[in-house]
């Protein structure tokens, strides 16, 4: 399949299940009234038990003067504190918990989509397979997220020992430190594209491989890193999508941007421009998604059939061959063979 086949069939699967998109838009603002509730609530008696005039804050004077002595507030209301605190850890663990429950539910859908396209949208699919994949994503999004802790260790301590490495050459020459200075932060930030890129592309498709496969976080993780090495194509198909995303992104904001310079009527024509912008970045993911989807299923599918195929063929051009190996007696069974007819005799013989 190539990349343009893939990207169509996306277009083509999102489009035809935008009931996705709806439900991606419905939780962002759902998420956003559970903000105000379980957290804005709280910190709003925290200002009136803090004594901040909440008519104030255009100024920011209340609030600076509450920030000058931190220690004696969170000594005088450490009750309240942990009260706020505690509550925007619940909202953050609800974010979680209900963002990567629809996450399953769109991912086992599309799956379902690219292995039965006949099969249409339905909520009592997305739920069923919400729950059916919601753990496995679960573990699998804490494999990926100790990966990306790793990638960040292990870059901070190539940038540490760049760092000493031109700190080191400046005592000697300043052309040289500067030199090194450019060659290997060139070096480095082309090395974090490059695994950083990597890793993302293992999340996807390893969430494919969630799908289409039996098995737990880490089989999805062996087996995305397997997948991309045997077949490169698919990582570079995934990075012209990864590019065309964050292109399309940036158009996106600088629509939306600009309003939100004008003092008060700016934030109101923003808000549904936001949204929209919103919807229009969960359709391109989502399309991502499906044709990443599509693309490992068919080239999986593609590789599996020919190989049958071929074993097909061997084992009836094996059978041909013994079959031609030896005489074949077509006579009917039980029917005596006839005898060989011997030549006729001509004149000459006769005589």
């Amino acid at each position: 399949m190539t990349y343009t086949e893939a990207v169509k069939s996306g277009f083509r699967l999102i489009n035809s299940r935008w009931q996705l998109v709806v439900l991606q838009v419905g939780m962002m603002l759902a998420n956003c009234m559970g903000f105000f509730v379980i957290v804005g609530i709280p910190l709003g008696i925290a200002f009136v038990m803090f004594g901040l005039d909440l008519t104030g804050l255009a100024e920011m004077r209340d609030v600076m003067g509450l920030l000058k002595h931190p220690t004696a507030l969170i000594s005088k209301y450490m009750g309240l504190v942990m009260i706020v605190l505690a509550s925007f850890l619940f909202y953050v663990l609800v974010v979680t918990v209900v963002g990567l429950f629809v996450f399953a539910g769109s991912i086992g859908t599309i799956g379902c989509s690219v292995r039965e396209p006949d099969r249409k949208f339905s909520m009592q699919l997305f739920l069923a397979e919400a729950k059916r994949i919601f753990f496995r994503l679960m573990w699998f999004s804490l494999v990926m997220g100790a990966v990306f802790i790793v990638i960040a260790f292990l870059l901070g301590l190539l940038g540490g020992g760049v760092a000493a490495i031109v700190q080191s050459a400046k005592s000697q020459d300043s052309t040289l430190a500067l030199f090194l200075g450019i060659f290997f932060s060139l070096i480095l930030s082309l090395f974090a594209v490059s695994v950083i890129l990597g890793a993302i592309a293992v999340t996807v498709y390893g969430l494919a491989i969630l799908f289409f496969k039996p098995g737990g976080a880490l089989m999805s993780f062996r087996g995305a890193v397997a997948f991309l090495w045997r077949r490169q194509s698919a990582f570079w198909l995934y990075v012209l999508l990864f590019f065309a995303y964050v292109i399309a992104s940036f158009v996106l904001m600088l629509f939306s941007y600009p309003f939100n310079l004008i003092p008060f009527i700016g934030t109101i024509i923003a808000f549904p421009l936001q949204l929209l912008s919103y919807a229009a970045q969960s359709y391109l993911g989502l399309v991502i998604i499906a044709t990443v989807f599509i693309y490992y299923y068919e080239s999986e599918t593609g590789n599996a059939e020919p190989q049958e195929e071929g074993a097909g063929q061997a084992v009836s051009a094996d059978a041909t061959d013994e079959s031609s190996s030896g005489p074949e007696d077509i006579s009917a069974p039980g029917v005596p063979q006839q005898e060989e007819t011997p030549p006729e005799k001509g004149p000459t013989e006769e005589a």
